[in-house]
């Protein structure tokens, strides 16, 4: 027997060996009897079987002999060549997920996960579970990809791989507009994390500032911000790129949606600069993405440098496992720099891509290609047609969530109306930015008046 079996041996749960060595005496046809011969007592082979003992290397060759099955077999379910196989298949799938190909991802990772069950490797299962989930974000299927998730977050052994997965989990409930689950999701596994091992990782940290997300997202601004200033002091305390570059990122973020463009930038390139180090080509891209964004939003927009940015972020994006709302995004944002630089031709036409696309999967981001399409038509000198974005941006967000995103939209649609005279439109949408953060109008109660 190899090191690597004698390890094996010396670490795999007796029960799950004794069921293993069960099944394929049974499926010879013998009985404890026939399998323990002259060497071994039917007692012991019973012992075995039940995961009472735990045979030595010496024992378990013989019986592995007998059975006519190879000692890896029994350690692992599956043959060392069977188990490679199965391994290097999930590495093709995440590679073709790295890579952008997310159907490529799903269908590998899913073969992978049905051999895996089969030769009992839960591991790998796990590992293919959490490789199909994300492809399925990828792909835009947000509710799949939540479905996908949340088994393997409640599984409580899942090492390094559950808190990536209850990142991701945290991320698609916060996408789809779940924000009270993405919260509870993440305050859960947060607090469970707290103190122990794990608690030390780059992902724990990942994970609180996915968490801050969520809250900031909701409305609860000083919340998030808190939680991150948190997170930038334990990321330098562990001195780790990825880590540090996730608290810096959100940190920008949160700047930016205080109107304070200018101390966003230079938070977003630290960012962006510890982010290279690193292999996450996905969220460096969409790191790039929002410098590119804050840029835009400068007092004096730097349309130049933003444009650059937004198009490596596309083109860095198009090759990774951004999902489709990430590219979405990117688009809108390109957009809006073409706007900016005087080509409403162009803004214009990927407005029309990012609605067209968008309506259903994330009626908010389609909202807001709409106003933008609406501004592009306003600079033309139609303002018919303006007016006709605004309505139909209005309709799209009426059917969104309430958000701080969609609080936002509705106040800048307000003031688009406006300016296109629809003055009526513009109350109702004032009124609609108010509703989406939670204000509601006091009860009218009349005074009664004495009568002399």
């Amino acid at each position: 027997m190899d090191s690597r079996d004698a390890d094996l041996l010396k670490e795999i749960d007796p029960q799950q060996l004794g069921h293993r060595i069960r099944a394929a005496r049974v499926a010879k046809g013998w009985t404890q009897t026939e399998l323990a011969g002259d060497d071994i007592s039917v007692g012991y082979v019973s012992r075995i079987e039940s995961g009472q003992r735990r045979p030595n290397s010496a024992v378990l060759g013989d019986l592995a002999t007998r059975l006519g099955v190879p000692v890896d077999h029994l350690l692992r379910g599956v043959t060392a060549r069977e188990y490679d196989e199965i391994k290097l298949t999930l590495d093709f799938a995440e590679l073709s997920l790295e890579s952008g190909e997310h159907l490529e991802a799903e269908a590998r990772a899913r073969e992978a996960v049905d051999r895996a069950t089969l030769a009992s490797q839960d591991e790998l299962a796990y590992r293919g579970r959490f490789i199909v989930a994300r492809a399925l974000e990828g792909q835009g299927s947000l509710d799949d990809a939540i479905l996908e998730l949340e088994p393997l977050v409640d599984v409580k052994d899942g090492g390094v791989l559950r808190v990536r997965a209850a990142i991701a989990l945290c991320r698609c409930l916060r996408e789809s507009g779940d924000l009270s689950t993405a919260i509870e999701v993440g305050e859960r596994i947060v607090h469970e994390l707290s103190g122990s091992p794990l608690d030390g990782c780059d992902e724990s940290v990942q994970l609180t500032v996915t968490l801050a997300g969520a809250y900031y997202v909701r409305g609860d601004t000083s919340h998030a911000i808190r939680i991150c200033r948190k997170a930038i002091t334990r990321a330098e305390g562990l001195a780790s790129p990825a880590a540090r570059a996730a608290a810096y990122w959100n940190a920008s973020v949160f700047e930016s949606s205080r109107g304070s463009a200018a101390n966003a930038v230079p938070l977003a390139e630290r960012a962006l600069a510890l982010m290279a180090e690193g292999q996450d080509t996905r969220n460096l891209a969409r790191l790039r993405m929002q410098l590119g964004i804050m840029q835009l939003q400068l007092d004096t927009p730097d349309v130049t440098e933003a444009q650059q940015n937004l198009e490596l972020a596309h083109d860095e994006l198009v090759w990774s496992s951004a999902s489709a709302v990430d590219l979405a995004r990117n688009a809108l944002a390109r957009a809006r720099a073409h706007y900016l630089d005087g080509n409403m031709t162009r803004a214009e036409d990927i407005c029309a891509e990012v609605i067209a696309t968008m309506s259903d999967e994330a009626p908010v981001l389609a909202a807001d290609a709409q106003a933008l399409a609406g501004q592009a038509a306003a600079a033309r000198g139609d303002a018919e047609g303006a007016k006709a974005a605004y309505r139909s941006a209005v309709f799209m967000l009426t059917a969104a969530g309430s958000d701080r995103g969609a609080a936002q939209l509705w106040f800048e649609l307000a003031d688009l109306l406006e300016d296109v005279g629809d003055v009526d439109a513009a109350r109702a949408a004032y009124r609609s930015a108010a509703a989406s953060t939670g204000l509601r109008s006091r009860a009218k109660v009349r005074a009664s008046v004495s009568q002399f």
